[in-house]
């Protein structure tokens, strides 16, 4: 039995879980039964600086420490005492990207976001030379574009990581990261759960004619895995973390994950045979293998679990922010009538609304690409709205056409598994915001995929709550208990969840809806081409 949530907190029998999302930063605080006590958040925003998405780092740290104190305040408020102390943390984020140090631990340029498409060359050439499909996002392609752009700042290079990557070491000393999110900086070999040694040669003597004053190994974090010890928090570190002072040091740290491996444990998917869906501003889902693809291909991403299990991943940039974009403009027009508007009772009517529609959407067209969208072989992306003059223009169509394109890409991806692979999956377990609104999300995703699709209620937690549970897996696990046993026996023994069978109406309005999709890309090529800034 787990303690009182009052002593679990005087006593440290909790973990904290802290997520780094693209809109959202998210503290949980679990106890030892992994049961949520306390929440804390802090919203941002991505930003284009010089044509690069980007988050600087005074808003990292920023949003860290409100989203920590958003936290704190929380215990304090419900239980009456201040959080001096933890169980374990563990930090998760946002996967790939490039972000490199030099000696003295300086950023050398601009973080560059996962999100960032303008390494087509490299990705290319990389996939080409190692025989495994490195996507453009990936560190590695970062790295590499870097080299062939002739960047100043690449002899300099003493570290290379990740945002999770990044916080773990400043908080830690500790320059490691867990073998997930590893496997979206440089492949990872199944059988040895570290970076693939014949790979990191390739690599070297690719660019061994630059005479860089290092090799590929020496500037990548050390790979761990779920479980492994990862260092503890610092003196400096609680300094960063939590500004009163209050947050004692040496409190013990998980691997850092991102958050496909953070979604992974949040839904129970980590075991062969399980899948998961996220879906909010980009949209990614996934399935644990049973064995290894017959070939590479572009459109699927191979990554990990926690604990190093081969994970075909399709990963589409762009989700619900064209969606989330109309949602506030009903908003902005309710509040101009004076209407005063519950932004989550709004979406739930306006998802509910789209149910109503035609199972087609009754001859919409949309595409939500805020940026490029590697999947339909977009360097740049136009959100786009387009109907022909009979088509049934109406509130439930529009809404269902927007809440069927956020799913559009991932659809084409996930056809190569089933169709070309024959991989089979028993349901995908949900989560992300798209699944906030009961049963709608779901029911469009299993019509899409037409899959058997499942939320749980932990689900709503989310990525946050799912780095929580790896902190909690460190320092509670039984001696060579693996993470997906621990999982199925620990933490979701008791688990209660909804389950959607795809419906046959639905599934046939989606397979029409994406023809007319795939027809439609050519509309959306114009669209890139012809409307540019000031037009």
């Amino acid at each position: 039995m787990g303690l009182d949530k009052k002593s679990a907190i005087e006593n440290g029998k909790t973990a904290l879980g802290i997520e780094f999302g693209s809109t959202r930063i998210k503290a949980v605080l679990t106890d030892d039964m992994h049961k949520v006590l306390a929440i804390g958040t802090h919203d941002w925003e991505n930003q284009l600086v010089d044509n690069i998405w980007t988050y600087r780092l005074e808003c990292i740290w920023e949003g860290l420490q409100n989203c920590y104190q958003n936290l704190a305040n929380s215990v304090e408020t419900q239980y009456g005492i201040k959080l001096k102390t933890l169980g374990a943390i563990g930090f998760s984020g946002m996967m790939h990207g490039y972000m490199a140090f030099d000696k003295s631990g300086e950023i050398l340029v601009p973080f560059r976001t996962w999100r960032n498409t303008m390494t087509q060359e490299a990705s290319r050439i990389l996939t080409e030379l190692l025989d495994y499909h490195i996507p453009q996002r990936w560190s590695i392609a970062h790295l590499y574009q870097a080299v062939l752009n002739h960047e100043e700042h690449v002899q300099n290079i003493e570290y290379l990581t990740t945002l999770a990557g990044y916080i773990h070491w400043k908080l830690s000393g500790e320059r490691v990261l867990g073998v997930g999110e590893a496997s979206g900086m440089f492949p990872i070999d199944i059988h040895t759960k570290n970076y693939n040694q014949q790979m990191i040669a390739q690599f070297d003597a690719l660019i061994s004619e630059k005479q860089y004053p290092w090799k590929l190994a020496d500037i990548l974090p050390k790979v761990l895995a779920a479980g492994d010890k990862a260092g503890t928090l610092t003196q400096a570190g609680t300094k960063l973390l939590d500004v009163t002072g209050t947050l004692e040091a040496g409190i013990p740290l998980c691997p850092p994950e991102g958050d496909a491996g953070t979604g992974m444990v949040a839904t129970n998917s980590v075991a062969q045979r399980t899948g998961n869906i996220s879906a909010g501003t980009s949209v990614f889902a996934m399935a644990v293998l049973e064995r290894e693809l017959s070939k590479s291909y572009e459109e699927l991403d191979l990554v990990t679990t926690p604990d190093g299990n081969l994970v075909a991943m399709v990963h589409c940039n762009n989700g619900t922010s064209d969606l989330n974009a109309w949602v506030h403009l009903f908003k902005e027009f309710q509040e101009a009538m004076g209407n005063k508007v519950d932004i989550d009772a709004l979406y739930s009517t306006l998802y509910q609304k789209a149910l109503e529609g035609d199972a087609d959407c009754g001859g919409l067209l949309a595409y939500g690409y805020y940026s490029g969208e590697h999947m339909t072989g977009f360097a740049e992306g136009r959100p786009l709205f387009v109907r022909t003059p009979d088509a049934n223009f109406t509130l439930a169509n529009f809404m269902r056409v927007h809440l069927f394109t956020a799913l559009g890409a991932v659809k084409i991806g996930m056809d190569i598994l089933f169709e070309q692979e024959n991989v089979l999956l028993d349901e995908l377990l949900a989560h992300g915001g798209l699944f906030k609104t009961k049963g709608v999300g779901q029911r469009i995703v299993a019509a899409a995929l037409n899959v058997p699709v499942s939320v749980m209620n932990t689900a709503g937690e989310g990525g946050a709550w799912g780095i929580a549970v790896l902190a909690n897996y460190m320092i509670k696990r039984d001696c060579g208990e693996s993470l997906s046993d621990y999982l199925s026996h620990k933490v979701f023994a008791s688990e209660q969840s909804m389950r959607i069978e795809p419906n046959a109406t639905d599934a046939a309005g989606f397979a029409r809806f994406i023809e007319r999709y795939k027809r439609g890309l050519a509309i959306e090529r114009e669209a890139v081409d012809n409307m540019t800034e000031g037009i």
